[in-house]
């Protein structure tokens, strides 16, 4: 047996940023395996939509309140997750973004050792940069332009790393970092902006697929069900505090290459308008996960074309819905 698995005990947990896409997915499956779930969102990128069909659960229940402003709760378990991931949505909310993943941050992991929870922190891909490292592993520091247009997250997201250890270091809590790269699934927001909501977006409405540069930077893709099941394994393992993983898939494509898939996928043709590459937009971009299936014995499980054929699906029908509304 791995050093870091053990089974699986009933649990509360809170999820800070439940209504949001793994958020929202990441409640359900701990709801399917008996735990409590207390869900809290601002619901600034979170949807309520997210929640309906959890409310009926009564081992389920909703707060909705700036992560800030978390009220005491007792929890074996947290997970943070409450920035905004988009850069369109964090560029928009850029100081509320860096205030979720800061003085948010901080009250999250005081919640958590009142609790004497362990406290799991989604962070993100983005704290590598644009980098000289590729695969990218964990003990990479990442190149970061501190002052760019990214920063409000980019950099947050290393204050957010930077300030749980420091709570793991002085105050003995249990924190695990899980930065997470690229993932995608059933669920996204019809408007997030990044690339495979807005290219399934575009080809089921027979628009150009909207590429930011020519699209040959790459990228690794995680299905949402594999991405969640890796928050799970690292919050569940004993012995684990204070270490950081890489979560994500190791299949590296281009942008451009995943245009033609989705194309494929949708049954349309290859057509693509390419607009201004986005400034420090990283060129390269996949993680070495070695260190999470060799401690966890996590690896992704479904392929590429099986979760975008989901994903097409799941917003077809969204699209279809919100068409028929208006």
């Amino acid at each position: 047996m791995l050093a870091g698995r053990v089974i699986h005990m009933t649990s509360t947990v809170l999820v800070a940023g439940g209504a949001g896409f793994i958020g929202r997915h990441l409640c359900e499956a701990l709801l399917r395996r008996g735990d409590y779930v207390i869900c809290l969102d601002n619901l600034i990128t979170g949807s309520e939509e997210n929640l309906r069909a959890l409310r009926d659960n009564d081992r389920f229940r909703s707060i909705q309140a700036d992560v800030q402003e978390t009220p005491e709760v007792a929890c074996d378990v947290v997970f943070h997750l409450t920035s905004p991931a988009s850069p369109r949505h964090y560029q928009r909310w850029p100081i509320e973004t860096m205030l979720a993943n800061s003085n948010g941050t901080r009250r999250l992991a005081q919640v958590a050792l009142a609790s004497g929870a362990k406290f799991v922190l989604a962070s993100t891909s983005e704290v590598y940069g644009d980098p000289l490292e590729h695969p990218q592993k964990e003990t990479y520091w990442g190149n970061v332009n501190p002052v760019g247009p990214r920063a409000c997250y980019d950099e947050s997201k290393r204050f957010a790393e930077a300030l749980s250890l420091e709570y793991h270091r002085q105050h003995n809590l249990d924190v695990r970092i899980a930065r997470i790269f690229n993932t995608y699934g059933p669920g996204m927001a019809l408007d997030d902006g990044r690339a495979v909501p807005a290219f399934i977006c575009a080809a089921l409405e027979g628009s150009p697929l909207p590429l930011q540069g020519d699209g040959s930077q790459t990228r690794s893709f995680c299905y949402v069900t594999d991405t969640v099941a890796a928050l799970l394994a690292i919050a569940d393992a004993e012995g684990q505090s204070g270490q950081v993983f890489n979560v994500g898939n190791s299949l590296e494509i281009t942008i451009r290459e995943l245009a033609e898939r989705i194309c494929n996928e949708v049954g349309v043709p290859y057509v693509v308008h390419p607009g201004e590459g986005a400034i420090d937009d990283p060129q390269r971009r996949c993680p070495d996960t070695s260190k999470i299936f060799d401690l966890l014995g996590w690896a992704p499980k479904v392929i590429l074309d099986d979760g975008l054929r989901n994903s097409v699906s799941d917003f077809k029908s969204r699209l279809g819905a919100r068409a028929e509304a208006s």
